[in-house]
């Protein structure tokens, strides 16, 4: 049989055949490489840039590196720069290559060309070897003194390269105080700029081991040197300008004339047609003037039309930057452009994320003179095509509406958005009602009457139908279908998948049997079975819990759950001022774009569950775990000051008894009674002088057949493998691709604590249940541990991440599993171990 004939694939014409192209080229460069006939230059042109081209699409073209160097022998720029960009990329894989090329690149750097000599320089300082060192700091020397300021431009930043790569023969050459010297002298303000920025850069990394380095870095920060630089300020580039600026706020005047010397040099800055340039006058006025209070406020006023004319000219993004800055200064400060509230209207070509920062800013200056016209302009983008934003402008109407002003107008406005036909809408305003009515109970007759009208088959988002169950049990006395609302909706409970609807359906029906008994105990004696009968831990907790007080006393568990209003009178901030204070102090960087300080983005312990590689790496890894390696204190609190009340909710209610839905908190739930009666009547509901007959008084009341403690099924128990093996790397990799099963708060012994003296042994106790660890890290009081383990003759998996604070004696624990459906029992599995840590 013939052989199969091999497909015909034709070749791009940019890419080289195989070899032989490359032998071609070798071969015409040698032949090119002493010419001196007329156009030779030209034929260079062409070849180079075939070489060029072969190497930026990742062909290895090494081999030409000598016809390269030799052909390099020419005044023309072009081809000199071709060459430098040839030798720099194979320099740096192949350092031997890199020897070749000293001899030639020494030579350009005294070309009589101040061009040529400075790309030269700029190729050497490129080459990055180490053993190279030697042959940079001669050619440095000579450009730092060249008469051309190309030169001593690249010079300067070829000193930063030789830092970075020995910074002691750096220091030993004393370029430090030659950059100093050009830095205070040089006639270019570019190599000026390049000298400070250098000098800041190489000060600051020797200041950690050099006291004389860190009196130079100070030394740059005083009058005469601030002084000169301000004075030259119009001569330097807009980079340029932004790092004389930023060395500008770290100087601290001695007296206020300095101050109001320095504002009236920048003065015409704060025109420059460059927002970089803006901003960064912008921090300089604010730093100088933050212990003056007066005229701190004064600046707020210079500084408000220059932002807001960068605002409304340039690209989305650039708009988008500054607007994040001035959203800084209008939390601070929301009077003083309270007046120019227009300025944040949303334009119908703007992006999304301009929109949505335009609505924060406008809920934020929104006063008593202003707040009828944001409103109606936030009314209309309720209609907006984009739904995201128009349910932020209805939540900004709210906002306005919770700082108390023109509420009578505010709330007419978002009972017509109640009687809108678009869902999304009547979800956003039906959240918004109820928290209204929280603040003002006065409102309840006009927004119950609208409210009523409302069927709750129309609600399906789970936090609208929530405010709507809240509103049915709160004001049921004046709701004539509530019982038989929240009837239908005990009798619909299999079918709402939403455990927070659920728990707020419990207290509801609760709410409304203490008002209206005859009519609702069907239902109540309905959701309590359901709810007992439940499949989640909270919904279930929560059903027994009422059931158990209503056994125990009528009188006492009308008290716990129905007791008197009171109106909330300040909603909870979702940042506190110190967090908002440290990003101010950040200002003109990312950390106001990201509205939060540096180091929640920079630290390892902020980076989240993405960086859980690096993480690991620095943990001790193996399946005993026997050296355990101190790591960064893990605190969670700045995380949580950055959190929304949303996702505040949330968090809280993930640490509750391994839940993943926010349980949600109803001040009207607040305990009146006796603690010593509740525990009472959950630790034993027939005792404090009430019989049993009475006990099953209540069970015949609501139709409920259950015992004095209602049995519930226990789940199948969960068997672990007891040679489960893991290795690393599935274990990030699972961790990353893995959604929290569970996360719960669970409390540690005072033996279980004092153990911990020796992580240790809480590895081998997590072991002996077939709870391995893979890897653990810490110091007292923060221990952090990765555990694995696997399901018996299953390859499923449960990682978890242990946190154990022995200060607190609590231990935040993450769930990660292959099979969801098993979460819970295994949840309860290494509940149970971690208990019996300490234990005799």
């Amino acid at each position: 049989m013939a052989p199969p004939a091999q497909s015909q694939r034709s070749q791009s014409p940019s890419q080289p055949s195989g070899k032989s192209e490359v032998s071609d080229l070798k071969l015409q460069l040698r032949q090119l490489a002493g010419s001196r006939a007329p156009g030779v230059d030209d034929s260079k042109r062409e070849l180079f840039k075939k070489v060029i081209s072969y190497m930026t699409i990742g062909i290895d073209v090494s081999s030409l590196f000598g016809e390269m160097v030799m052909c390099s022998a020419t005044s023309d720029i072009v081809l000199k720069k071709m060459c430098y960009l040839y030798v720099g990329n194979y320099a740096k894989v192949n350092p031997d290559l890199a020897l070749l090329t000293i001899n030639f690149l020494q030579r350009d750097c005294h070309d009589q060309d101040p061009m040529i000599r400075g790309l030269a320089l700029r190729s050497l300082c490129s080459l990055r070897v180490a053993n190279l060192v030697e042959y940079l700091v001669g050619p440095l020397g000579s450009g730092l003194k060249d008469s051309n300021s190309y030169v001593r431009m690249v010079a300067v930043i070829g000193v930063l390269k030789l830092y970075h790569i020995s910074a002691s023969t750096c220091v030993d050459a004393d370029f430090p105080s030659t950059l100093k010297h050009l830095l205070l002298n040089d006639s270019d303000t570019q190599v000026v700029a390049n000298c400070l920025s250098a000098l800041q850069e190489i000060w600051s990394a020797e200041a950690s081991t050099s006291e004389e380095a860190s009196r130079e870095r100070e030394a740059l920060i005083n009058k005469p040197v601030i002084y000169y630089l301000l004075n030259r300020i119009k001569e330097f580039s807009e980079w340029a300008q932004c790092l004389v600026l930023e060395l500008v706020t770290k100087y601290v005047p001695s007296e206020s004339s300095e101050i109001f010397d320095i504002m009236n040099l920048l003065e015409d800055r704060l025109q420059h047609a460059n927002g970089a340039v803006v901003l960064a006058t912008v921090k300089v006025f604010l730093q100088l003037t933050l212990s003056m209070t007066d005229v701190h406020q004064q600046v707020y006023e210079r500084i408000k039309a220059p932002l807001l004319t960068l605002v409304s000219s340039g690209s989305p993004e650039q708009s988008y930057a500054v607007l994040s800055h001035l959203h800084l200064l209008v939390m601070r400060a929301p009077y003083v452009f309270s007046s120019d509230y227009k300025h944040f209207y949303c334009q119908y070509n703007e992006p999304s994320y301009v929109k949505r920062l335009k609505l924060e800013m406008l809920t934020a200056v929104a006063n008593e003179s202003n707040t009828y016209e944001i409103v109606t302009e936030l009314c209309e983008y309720a209609a907006n095509v984009d739904i995201p934003i128009a349910r932020e402008s209805i939540r900004a109407v709210g906002k306005i509406a919770l700082q108390q002003y023109d509420v009578n107008a505010i709330v007419d406005r978002l009972l017509q958005f109640l009687e809108m036909e678009k869902d999304y809408v009547t979800a956003e305003a039906l959240v918004l009602v109820k928290d209204l009515l929280r603040k003002y109970p006065q409102w309840s007759h006009d927004c119950i009457a609208v409210v009523g009208n409302i069927s709750s088959k129309n609600v399906q988002e789970p936090k609208a139908k929530a405010a709507l169950i809240w509103m049915l049990g709160e004001y049921s006395q004046d709701m004539q279908d509530a019982p038989y609302i929240l009837e239908s909706l005990v009798e619909n409970w299999d079918e709402e998948h939403s455990a927070e609807v659920r728990l707020h359906l419990l207290t509801a029906v609760m709410k409304c049997f203490f008002k209206r008994p005859p009519e609702t105990q069907s239902a109540l004696g309905a959701a309590l079975a359901a709810g007992v009968a439940d499949f989640h831990q909270d919904v279930h907790d929560r059903a027994l819990f009422y059931y158990r007080i209503l056994r125990y006393n009528v009188s006492v568990a009308e008290r716990v759950v129905n007791p008197p209003k009171q109106a909330v009178s300040v909603f909870a901030d979702t940042q506190s001022s110190e967090i908002k204070d440290r990003i101010f102090d950040e200002f003109n960087s990312l950390s106001v774009l990201y509205q939060k300080p540096s180091y929640m983005f920079t630290d390892k312990e902020h980076r989240g569950s993405l960086e859980f590689a690096d993480e690991l790496g620095n943990l001790s890894i193996g399946e005993a775990a026997d050296n355990v390696v101190s790591s960064q204190r893990v605190e969670e609190n700045d995380k949580d000051l950055l959190l929304t009340t949303t996702e505040k909710e949330e968090t809280r209610g993930s640490s509750n008894n391994g839940s993943a839905y926010n349980v949600p908190y109803d001040s009207s739930t607040s305990v009146f009674a006796s603690q010593t009666q509740i525990e009472s009547a959950i630790s034993n509901p027939t005792t404090a002088g009430h019989s049993q007959q009475a006990s099953f008084g209540i069970d015949d009341l609501l139709g409920l057949g259950m015992p004095a403690v209602p049995n519930v099924p226990s789940p199948p128990q969960l068997k672990l493998n007891t040679k489960a093996a893991l290795d690393p790397s599935t274990f990030q990799q699972k961790w990353r691709q893995l959604p929290i099963a569970l996360s719960q708060e669970l409390s540690l012994s005072p033996q279980a604590v004092a153990a911990l003296t020796a992580p240790q042994a809480l590895l081998r106790h997590m072991q002996s249940h077939s709870i391995h660890c893979i890897a653990s890290g810490g110091q007292s009081p923060n221990f952090k541990f990765f555990f694995f383990a696997q399901k018996y003759e299953e390859s499923s998996n449960y990682l978890v991440e242990c946190i154990i604070n022995t200060s607190s004696g609590k231990a935040q624990v993450k769930i990660k599993a292959d099979d969801q459906s098993t979460s819970q029992a295994f949840s309860t599995l290494f509940e149970s171990a971690l208990s019996k840590f300490g234990t005799p």
